[in-house]
């Protein structure tokens, strides 16, 4: 095997890794100039899989090459909603979308042709006569869940309004919508964090609202169609899928075996990576081609991640559903919240990447 081409590739979560809201963190600047030779070029496959879902993959890309100092595509980013491109069935139909940022762009980006926003359902609300002022059918026929809103409590009741109604909000409720009409969901963060000392409400927490408001009226459980972001494994699948397809174009022959997923959460970040290593495992002991055969979860110091307060050392007694952050459909398993690395910060965690890897990248690499 050739010293200089890469078998692995890197898996880096943004805020909390990255960056702390918009400030950089200032390993990660340094972390960069290690993955990179002279001209920018990468030296290992990299992709950044964020929770973050309210903006454009182009957009998201342009920031990270702001603060890292080095040329980032839109190809290595993935977004939280990324793979709703793979939902093609719900694309030509009416779904309402909840979130905040360029919404109907995000959307119509993604493939859905004719998506109305919470914004659009009021301003038509209680008349919805959608058909006559700009052509849409009356009845919604999917929602999907960005992220979390600016105004939540005009969300929650709009969404209700539309489960309840299956689909014909401005009707009266009536029992015959169970099942609802589809949901999907994109980032499950329970809390995330920015700036502030303390983590943030994130979409997660919208989520646990509108779940607990919609079973407190049905007393039925609000059902997934799917669901996306970090922890689950869709999320992975995709970030896997195009860490190959920059080693095809730099046309590195050797297969991608190890993914390093690098990042600052235990219930998203690392659940994830040791779900999808978990996944990995199944399917290389049934012998699939062409899958990376494992996906080491690296937890680092800079973010939602505190050493003195996390996980305590005898889980068995201590650990209950109580202190599971994670999102109602993903069962609580204490061994995959136990990363494989814990490293200070990003730039620790190459320094170690590379050793275990004997990775001996072309010595044009610069120094610092």
């Amino acid at each position: 095997v050739n010293p200089n081409i890469p078998t692995f590739g890197f898996l880096f979560d943004i805020d909390g890794v990255l960056v702390r809201g918009k400030t950089p963190i200032s390993a990660a600047k340094k972390a960069f100039q290690k993955l990179v030779n002279s001209q920018g070029q990468f030296l290992v496959p990299v992709v950044f899989v964020t929770n973050a879902g309210n903006c454009l993959r182009q957009k998201k890309a342009d920031q990270l090459s702001h603060i890292l100092g080095v040329q980032i595509s839109q190809d290595q980013v993935v977004m939280s909603h990324s793979p709703l491109r793979m939902f093609k069935r719900y694309h030509d139909k009416c779904v309402l979308v909840s979130g905040q940022g360029p919404l109907l762009d995000i959307a119509q980006y993604l493939g859905f042709c004719q998506p109305i926003t919470i914004e659009i359902l009021r301003e038509t609300y209680p008349l919805l006569d959608m058909v006559d002022h700009d052509r849409r059918p009356k009845v919604l026929v999917t929602v999907v869940l960005f992220g979390e809103p600016v105004r939540w409590e005009t969300n929650l009741q709009l969404i209700i309004d539309v489960l309840l109604t299956g689909g014909c909000p401005g009707k009266p409720y009536h029992q015959a919508s169970y099942p609802h009409i589809p949901v999907l969901a994109c980032n499950m963060d329970l809390m995330w964090m920015a700036e502030a000392q303390s983590p943030r409400f994130g979409h997660g927490t919208f989520m646990v609202c509108l779940e607990n408001i919609y079973k407190k009226i049905t007393g039925k459980e609000l059902k997934y169609e799917a669901l996306m972001g970090k922890p689950s494994e869709l999320t992975y699948h995709y970030a896997e899928y195009l860490i190959r397809m920059q080693a095809a174009q730099r046309h590195w022959k050797e297969p991608i075996q190890t993914l390093y997923a690098i990042g600052d959460n235990l219930m998203t970040d690392i659940y994830g990576a040791n779900l999808y290593n978990r996944y990995l495992e199944e399917k290389n002991s049934r012998k699939a081609p062409a899958t990376a055969t494992n996906c080491r979860s690296v937890l680092v110091c800079t973010g939602v991640y505190n050493p003195h307060t996390e996980v305590p050392s005898d889980t068995r007694e201590s650990i209950t559903e109580t202190v599971f952050h994670g999102h109602r459909d993903f069962r609580f398993d204490p061994a995959l919240v136990e990363p494989d690395h814990i490293v200070p910060d990003a730039d620790a965690a190459v320094d170690l990447i590379y050793q275990l890897e004997n990775f001996a990248p072309n010595q044009d690499i610069r120094t610092f």
